[in-house]
């Protein structure tokens, strides 16, 4: 039975209890609302928002990865047009030194080619040493005697928020010229500014046919004495410490195999890059689907409940302001 009091008023304590839930479930439809997520923090729910948070680290270090990964491929991408220009270049080279393996040139003719020759060598080296990406290049030096700035990168790139690489090893630019020297686009080698003498073949003698021919592997080399004494390579003692002697000048064969070995390699580094790139993409998208399934708030549904709540709360305010009138109606039993 209820009982008539002025001090107990248990209708009001009814309505205001329930009141107070409609506001606290309104507080949270609105929080999820204004944030967007149904899970904004671990008061929300401990557990859900423990894995997102691991989730979220994973996306986070996957597009840290994928920087890394943007930064090789610059790499990669300034080392293959390098590497295309000195194709580009031995093909020429081929060219004149098929011309200048003929026997019917004149002495002008052959000085012209031989100079060619020289020029497109010259081509080469700069193309390769400037092959440089945020100061770092795949093609180094061939000189054991220069400091270790100039040597070539060996790239262990972060592939994936794990930590785990892909090994990228840089090449011996020499290997991939006629000249055992590379110029370096003017850097710094132990303090020393390098500018390298420029390639001149045989001290500026004209290339004989019988050179020419044994450059492109179809000569006989005894006929001029051994092929790396044909040509001149000049020492520079203040940058190179005298260890850029002619020991290893190669055949035409020599040279293409080496270029288009690098290409291939390098080819195959820069889809391997492409590859973990997409894979990473593809990860972060599923990533993301899935932390947006267990944290977002289903808005639509947030705004048919908010309009639920409000109008209970206009509902609940009435109630509890009718309870607080009931003890007024005791007044009339004491007229």
């Amino acid at each position: 039975m209820t009982m008539n009091s002025v001090q107990t008023n248990i209708g009001a304590m009814v309505a205001l209890q329930s009141l107070n839930r409609t506001n606290e479930e309104m507080a949270a439809t609105q929080k999820r609302i204004s944030t967007g997520f149904r899970v904004a923090d671990a008061k929300d729910d401990g557990a859900a928002y423990a894995v997102a948070q691991r989730v979220r680290g994973d996306i986070a270090g996957l597009s840290a990865a994928n920087e890394q990964l943007g930064s090789t491929k610059g790499l990669l991408e300034t080392t293959m047009g390098a590497l295309n220009e000195a194709s580009k270049n031995l093909t020429k080279i081929r060219e004149t030194l098929t011309k200048l393996s003929s026997d019917t040139l004149s002495s002008s003719d052959r000085e012209t080619y031989t100079k060619d020759f020289e020029n497109l060598v010259n081509q080469t080296n700069r193309a390769l040493g400037d092959a440089s990406y945020n100061g770092r290049s795949l093609l180094g030096s061939q000189d054991s005697n220069k400091s270790a700035s100039s040597a070539a990168v060996n790239t262990g790139v972060v592939r994936n928020e794990r930590g785990n690489t892909l090994n990228i090893t840089g090449v011996d630019a020499a290997t991939l010229t006629f000249d055992t020297r590379v110029a370096t686009g003017g850097r710094d080698i132990a303090g020393t500014f390098e500018n390298p003498t420029s390639f001149v073949f045989n001290g500026g003698a004209a290339m004989t046919s019988e050179q020419a021919r044994v450059m492109l592997g179809n000569g006989d080399a005894s006929a001029t004495g051994p092929l790396q004494d044909t040509i001149a390579a000049y020492a520079d003692e203040a940058n190179f410490g005298g260890g850029a002697a002619a020991s290893n000048i190669k055949t035409f064969a020599t040279v293409e195999t080496a270029l288009n070995t690098a290409l291939s390699k390098f080819g195959a580094d820069s889809r391997d890059i492409d590859g973990a790139l997409s894979t990473n993409r593809q990860k972060m998208d599923s990533m993301e689907s899935g932390l947006g399934s267990l944290v977002d708030a289903d808005l639509a549904k947030e705004s048919a409940r908010l309009q639920a709540l409000q109008i209970r709360q206009q509902l609940g305010t009435q109630s509890l302001s009718i309870a607080n009138q009931a003890p007024q109606a005791l007044l009339s039993l004491f007229r």
